[in-house]
């Protein structure tokens, strides 16, 4: 079965094409700067790449581009556009409604319209994306994968807020968490490496990149999570402060700031960038620490700080754990920063292998000393995959 997967952000769209069930990668692309005079169009795959550089001014003309590019005579991957048998896409914000990957209707639309106020940088986009998805390929079964859905078994000790009970029942505010797809995937994949049920492992899933959050995993199931009611919730990121005391909101509105800026403040300009002066890479912060750039290496302390607290407290939680799991570009490509969060954990499990650390560079593969009583794996996520085989399996008439 040929599956399409989109993921579909405000001014872009990325897609990938897979051959199911194989996981075969046929080929993977997206549009950027949808709405610009200069949006470019790029496509990679076996028959080559294809880069074009015109005005898209919406997401229809970017599936429009899109459908070109697949269907190219020298380039493209498909004859014709009718080869494409399941489409899936990402959706960020499924609220309480979805625990998993559903077919869409027009209840599932209503839906992922509803829940527009708790994400509205994405889930417009990602509902403008799947209806032009339903018109390019109508009899094609579409299918919503959600990042919230894997979380949706925590327990309300655990997604609930000390805040009146009415915030909740009005407004539903609680912790959803986020990064689902990813911390599901290489959770499954984790189990694997491990010769073990998915259902039969507990485990730590540290999805750590320019977003980043952590996931507690009981017995193959999302247990408590970092990330809360948005994104911003949990660890330092890229340019989000994750945890402050929320007092900081109210003096900077009592020193003048908006609650506009206050917002631009903690998800845009904060974080690595933030304390940093210089950047939100953390591979950048790592050259410039060793250069001896003072803020650069407080940026870094503060995130291994704070992924440290989180992995504690996820323990006790847990009451232990089988392995921690580090993926996302910075977990699986930052082989300093994985040896500054594991440094001094020894004493609960937890013992680095520095030479297996060094090697495993955006590769899967075990980093644990053979005597860690706790394995660590790198696994690099890979959540079009995932969406591709929860598509593939619904569309054959299976439950995920």
């Amino acid at each position: 079965m040929i599956v399409l997967v989109f993921n579909c952000g405000s001014s872009s769209i990325k897609y990938q094409l897979f051959d199911m069930p194989d996981g075969r990668l046929l080929a993977k692309g997206g549009v950027s700067r949808i709405g610009e005079a200069e949006s470019e169009a790029v496509q990679k795959g076996d028959r080559g790449e294809i880069r074009r550089q015109a005005p898209v001014k919406d997401h229809e003309q970017g599936l429009t581009a899109i459908r070109e590019m697949l269907t190219d005579p020298e380039k493209g991957p498909l004859k014709t556009i009718g080869e494409i048998e399941a489409c899936g896409h990402r959706v960020v914000h499924g609220g309480e409604t979805f625990t998993g990957s559903v077919p869409i209707n027009e209840k599932v639309e209503a839906a992922i319209e509803a829940c527009a106020d708790l994400a509205p940088l994405h889930n417009p986009p990602n509902l403008a994306g799947l209806r032009e998805a339903k018109k390019m390929l109508p009899d094609v079964p579409q299918i919503a994968c959600f990042d919230t859905a894997f979380h949706q078994t925590l327990p309300p000790h655990a997604y609930r807020y000390a805040l009146p009970a009415s915030l909740y029942e009005q407004y539903r505010i609680r912790r959803y968490g986020f990064h689902g797809t990813s911390h599901r995937y290489v959770a499954r994949r984790a189990a694997e490496l491990m010769g073990r049920d998915k259902y039969d492992v507990n485990l730590i899933t540290c999805h750590l990149g320019n977003g980043c959050s952590l996931a507690a995993v009981r017995n193959g199931r999302s247990l408590d999570t970092s990330m809360g009611l948005t994104p911003l919730q949990g660890l330092v990121m890229g340019t989000r402060s994750g945890d402050i005391d929320p007092a900081i909101v109210f003096y900077l509105i009592a020193k003048g700031h908006t609650a506009a800026q206050v917002d631009k403040l903690l998800n845009k300009e904060s974080g690595f960038l933030g304390v940093s002066g210089l950047t939100n890479d953390e591979g950048d912060l790592e050259k410039a620490a060793a250069e001896g750039h003072e803020r650069a290496r407080l940026a870094l302390d503060i995130f291994a700080w704070r992924v440290k607290q989180y992995i504690g407290a996820y323990l006790a939680v847990l009451n232990g754990c089988d392995a921690v799991v580090m993926t996302g570009g910075i977990g699986e490509r930052g082989t300093e920063m994985r040896a500054r969060i594991l440094e001094d954990m020894e004493d609960i499990g937890l013992t680095l292998d520095p030479e297996a650390n060094a090697r495993m560079v955006g590769m899967e593969g075990a980093i644990h000393a053979s005597n860690s009583p706790r394995k660590i794996f790198v696994v690099p996520t890979n959540e079009e995959a995932a969406i591709a085989r929860d598509t593939f399996t619904i569309a054959s008439g299976g439950t995920v």
